[in-house]
């Protein structure tokens, strides 16, 4: 089934290496993976680096012979495409479009998030990724007042409101998290919930620092693709992809995009993230 009005994903932020694009392809993989029909956007066409790893999974495709779940994807050169109008043309041909914008402040971010269902902003576990959103006391770690990116998405918010009356859930979601309790991890999300409060967003955990993310992307492959390329998962996989499956939990998008089933049951993990019985 193809719902009539696509639901529109946009990872977005002002400051590149917060794994963006890891967790947009990820996001991307793991609904075409439940069976959704998936349009993939890239906005940032010098460093492509949404783009460039879906084409690396469809020479994987080519070469290996097996199948995998691929969403149909394009690098848009905001010189020659429109974002609104390369939306408007998914819409009514996908169930989800998921749109990976530049780490920089453009018209066609901004017509994407004016846009967007659900914005997802990854940030890194820092004070320094936090002032993108919110300005800390340096002695107390209270948040100051929200930053200059806090309010184009209200501006973008408003934006969409006046549109249609629709409304945008704004995720932030933390990337990179230490698997030890550390002080100033604890400050953090103690100034990321003061903020959430005053801003309006929600906060859930993403990827961690993880060599796994990285090494598969030559091959465009995800840890939903282990099974399917024949790779036994170790227990750094198997940690990796429960991560992977909180986050997409963590997101909560409509039902009807997550359908009956569980998300990653087709990835080889029911519903608690445990291994599915062959």
């Amino acid at each position: 089934m193809v719902v009539a009005n696509a639901h529109l994903i946009v990872f977005a932020n002002e400051k590149g290496g917060s794994g963006k694009s890891t967790t947009a392809v990820h996001t991307a993989v793991a609904l075409a993976s439940a069976g959704r029909r998936v349009a993939a956007l890239d906005l940032d066409h010098r460093q492509r680096t949404f783009g460039r790893y879906l084409d690396n999974r469809a020479l994987t495709v080519k070469k290996t012979g097996v199948e995998l779940p691929t969403p149909a994807h394009e690098t848009l050169d905001p010189a020659k495409h429109d974002v609104a109008e390369r939306i408007a043309h998914w819409r009514d041909q996908v169930d989800v479009i998921i749109v990976d914008t530049p780490g920089r402040d453009d018209a066609q971010a901004r017509a994407a998030v004016e846009r967007a269902d659900t914005l997802v902003t990854p940030i890194n576990d820092s004070f320094v990724d936090l002032d993108l959103i919110g300005q800390v006391d340096p002695e107390t770690y209270r948040i100051r007042r929200p930053s200059f990116y806090a309010e184009i998405v209200w501006d973008a918010r408003k934006v969409r409101a006046k549109a249609d009356g629709g409304t945008v859930d704004w995720v932030v979601l933390r990337n990179r998290l230490q698997h030890i309790e550390a002080r100033n991890m604890k400050r953090v999300a103690a100034a990321l919930g003061e903020l959430s409060k005053r801003v309006g967003f929600r906060v859930i955990p993403g990827l961690s620092e993880r060599v796994i993310f990285r090494e598969l992307f030559p091959k465009g492959l995800t840890l939903l693709d282990l099974k399917a390329i024949g790779q036994e998962a170790g227990l750094a996989h198997v940690a990796a992809r429960q991560e992977l499956r909180e986050m997409i939990s963590g997101l909560a998008l409509p039902d009807w995009l997550k359908g009956k089933a569980p998300m990653l049951q087709t990835a080889g993990l029911d519903i608690a993230g445990a291994p599915v019985a062959a």
